[in-house]
């Protein structure tokens, strides 16, 4: 998945939200835009569903995560610490979630 490169600290991923949705999900991978797509429960206003984002990959992971670009922006780039590709796509494979 192009979405996600290695970085000394860990791995980035491109990420395209949709904030004000029924739950936090992820949905797919956009083959063009080459990120992955997830929905928000939060709504976009201050910070709230960059907060829920950070909180649901650190979960999710079990790795501190943070916002490196688009704080301001549908499109992010999420920098997820100490983790490498192998892991994170065994943690998308464990949810059923294969994209390539």
């Amino acid at each position: 998945m192009q979405a996600v490169k290695t970085t000394p600290q860990g791995i980035t991923v491109m990420i395209e939200v949709s904030p004000k949705s029924d739950q936090f999900q992820i949905t797919g991978y956009n083959q063009w835009r080459k990120t992955l797509e997830v929905k928000l429960k939060s709504q976009p206003t201050k910070g709230k569903a960059n907060k829920e984002l950070m909180k649901e990959f650190s979960q999710l992971t079990g790795h501190t995560t943070d916002i490196v670009a688009g704080h301001k922006s549908r499109q992010k780039t999420i920098l997820i610490h100490d983790m490498d590709e192998e892991e994170f796509n065994k943690v998308l494979g464990d949810l059923n979630l294969t994209f390539d």
